[in-house]
């Protein structure tokens, strides 16, 4: 799809993604064109830059943009955005772009539009009746000495790719065969350097001729193409579609390529995939249980504890560093499969890698598009044999999911701004596609919805509600825990604290020379250095579980903040506590303490006292997991990230203290590291640090507000809310 891209300028084919009056989804292709915070739609490529309109939309600061996955529409694959108003959430336009590439241009420019035309927090909504026509009021209060400068943003998201910590790598090599340097966990060594595990895990490492969006699509496809380079693949499909970047895959493997006499294999595998900003795709797999999806007869069920692949550009995004990794238990009690054969199987899985490679510079970088080959519908292959009645049609792939109830029952004259840009009559007008173009009156939009689509009947709905209400999922990770309850407890020490670093499920303070912050010449040589010190000490942690969320800890009778505000002492209090859904909604609350005069510390007292608009462009997060699976710290990576930026953060200012709630779950990326990141929480050492980013030179150099390490966190003991 033909997209352009100039200075202040970006333009091209979208589909809109929209409901009908069923409560079923359906896409419509427009040609949008973003000039400054101008968002105008058309039904037609413009004949000239005065061209009315057929909707229009302005964006401000209100405006977010979320990023939504891979969704499958009449198996197109898409991938879809949506941008939202903070201050109305049903206020929302949904989009999709035909390639990752083209969304993340979109996303980035609607970013950049929304954030530097109006840096006003207080923008309120107000609709006009003219065709489509939005106008964004500011509020006539004077703008707040702490808003965000907006002069500076372009600045915000320039940092180096490099990791923000400082850790040695888990790596060590072994080997290289076919042009591929081969790897396993450095954790697998001995002191001699001979040590195997029984599962290690190996990593193959090489450089395709090939664009990291090709070689993703490819990689994420069970299309025709797989057959040309993956030895060990038969059959795929998809068993659940989880979310736009979260499902669930079944897998059967031939067995020609094992050793004789080894029966075939398959896998169940959940896989979670993202793109970095640099346009580095990450893909992330580990075995999981399905109900709707049990070993099948002839196959014996593999046990994947971690894999998948990092694919980075290089040479300009000519070229891509790829590197695929699997840690595999082969489930075989033969004794000619012992640890060394199965080690064996292992190298070779990842030696695909060379066949991948190959195949790139037989095709020369062409062929690929066969990717949408509707591997979101192929779901029969596991529920096919399971004679599960209702559940048989739960299990497969909705492409058309149903409108949240008060959607349903809102009027259309009631939707305005973004939604303005949507239209009733859109539900039976779309552009065709080029190659449709013949045959586009007899494969009408109103022919293929009635013989295409099944309208489901008013108790499926039912269902389909409750079922979401609940947020009921159909798997389960293998390491999945339950959790005790208990009753009573004392906000900010629920969790136990160990500074010898001994104890499971406590806290202790992380070495702050294992992050990297901005020195003092950052804005001239873009360098960073480690850390000294921290601003704040830690002084405690909850680890809480609940079916809500728990918001401002701090504010709470019988918590330490309230014990010291009851004192009158001058002590500040700021406190992050992470919201993460799982199979309850779980809290992770850190205090920290500042014991000097808040008014001493300038960038901090601007934090606390300003808006959220200027809280969101500076509060940074630096991430660490050092200890713990390749595929958990693939997943989480380290390296700083403006969390307001990507998450939804409520802030809290009470006398004493600062408390941002973090809704984890607000992003569906970040939803999909945590869920993993839950799956393996009792294997894990997590560490953490905060800071407020500085921008000007008065500001540098950087310094942290506090760290924390998390050692071996057990689900099953949180302290359960009432």
């Amino acid at each position: 799809m033909e997209m352009s891209q100039t200075d202040g300028r970006m333009e091209g084919w979208l589909y809109t993604i929209r409901h009908n009056r069923f409560g079923l989804q359906f896409s419509r292709k427009r040609y949008f064109v973003l000039l400054d915070d101008n968002l105008k739609s058309f039904r037609s490529v413009p004949s000239d830059q005065n061209e009315e309109p057929y909707r229009r939309a302005s964006l401000d600061c209100c405006i977010r943009v979320t990023d939504n996955g891979r969704e499958s529409f009449n198996r197109k694959v898409l991938f879809i955005f949506t941008l939202y108003n903070t201050t109305n959430h049903l206020d929302q336009l949904k989009l999709g772009a035909s390639s990752p590439e083209e969304a993340a241009k979109w996303i980035r420019s609607l970013q950049d539009a929304s954030q530097k035309k109006f840096p006003f927090p207080d923008c309120e909504f107000v609709s006009h009746a003219e065709k489509g026509l939005v106008k964004f009021n500011v509020s006539r209060r004077s703008r707040r000495k702490n808003s965000v400068d907006w002069t500076n943003y372009s600045s915000l998201n320039v940092e180096t790719i490099a990791p923000d910590v400082i850790a040695p790598s888990p790596w060590k090599i072994f080997g290289c065969q076919n042009g591929l340097r081969l790897f396993k966990e450095a954790k697998d060594w001995d002191s001699r350097g001979r040590h195997w595990d029984d599962h290690p895990a190996i990593m193959a490492v090489g450089v395709i001729d090939g664009t990291s969006e090709n070689i993703f699509n490819t990689l994420m496809s069970f299309g025709p193409l797989r057959s040309e380079w993956d030895f060990s693949f038969y059959k795929g499909s998809v068993v659940e579609h989880l979310d736009g970047h979260t499902d669930i895959i079944n897998v059967q493997l031939y067995s020609d390529w094992l050793p004789w006499g080894m029966n075939r294999r398959d896998l169940l595998l959940r896989r979670y995939w993202r793109r970095e900003e640099d346009g580095t795709y990450v893909i992330l797999c580990h075995s999981v249980y399905h109900k709707d999806c049990p070993p099948k007869k002839g196959y014996v069920r593999a046990c994947v504890k971690s894999g998948g692949y990092v694919v980075t550009p290089v040479n300009k995004a000519k070229q891509s560093l790829v590197k695929h990794m699997v840690a595999i238990d082969w489930r075989s009690w033969n004794l000619y499969t012992g640890a060394s054969s199965s080690r064996s199987i292992t190298i070779r899985v990842v030696e695909r890698l060379a066949a991948l490679r190959e195949m790139f510079k037989a095709k020369q970088g062409h062929g690929f598009t066969e990717f949408v080959s509707g591997e979101f519908m192929d779901t029969k292959s596991c529920v096919s044999n399971i004679n599960t009645g209702p559940l048989k049609i739960a299990a497969k792939r909705v492409d058309l999911e149903l409108v949240k109830a008060e959607d349903m029952e809102k009027p259309s004259s009631a939707r305005n701004s973004l939604m303005d840009l949507n239209d009733a009559s859109d539900e039976f007008f779309d552009v065709p596609e080029p190659s449709e173009f013949d045959s586009f009156i007899d494969n009408s939009p109103i022919s293929q919805g009635h013989s295409q689509l099944k309208i489901p009947s008013p108790a499926g709905i039912v269902k389909k509600l409750q079922d979401l209400a609940i947020n009921k999922k159909g798997y389960m990770d293998l390491q999945e825990v339950g959790m005790d309850e208990k009753t009573t407890f004392f906000y900010g020490a629920t969790l136990q604290k160990d500074p010898n670093l001994t104890l499971p499920c406590s806290w202790a303070t992380a070495d702050p020379s294992t992050f990297l912050i901005r020195g003092e010449n950052y804005l001239q040589d873009q360098q960073k250095v480690k850390a000294k010190d921290t601003m704040m000490q830690m002084i405690g942690a909850d680890w809480i579980s609940s079916d809500k969320r728990e918001d401002d800890l701090g504010g709470r009778l019988g918590g330490v903040v309230q014990e010291f505000a009851a004192k009158g002492g001058p002590e500040f209090f700021f406190i992050v506590n992470m919201q993460a859904p799982g199979s309850a909604m779980y809290s992770l609350a850190l205090y920290y303490m500042l014991k000097t005069p808040l008014e001493d510390h300038p960038l901090l007292h601007s934090f606390v006292n300003g808006d959220d608009a200027y809280r969101n462009s500076r509060f940074k997060l630096i991430p660490h997991i050092s200890k713990g699976s390749w595929i958990v710290k693939q997943s989480v990576g380290k390296k700083a990230c403006l969390v307001g930026q990507a998450l939804v953060v409520r802030y809290t200012r009470g006398k004493n203290y600062l408390e941002l709630d973090i809704d984890v779950g607000s992003s569906t990326v970040a939803r999909g590291v945590t869920n993993l990141v839950l799956g393996y929480l009792n294997n894990l050492v997590i560490e953490m640090a905060f800071l407020i980013q500085a921008n000007t030179v008065e500001e540098l150099p950087e310094l942290l507000l506090g760290t924390c390490r998390l050692n071996y966190l057990d689900a099953s003991k949180s302290v359960k809310e009432r």
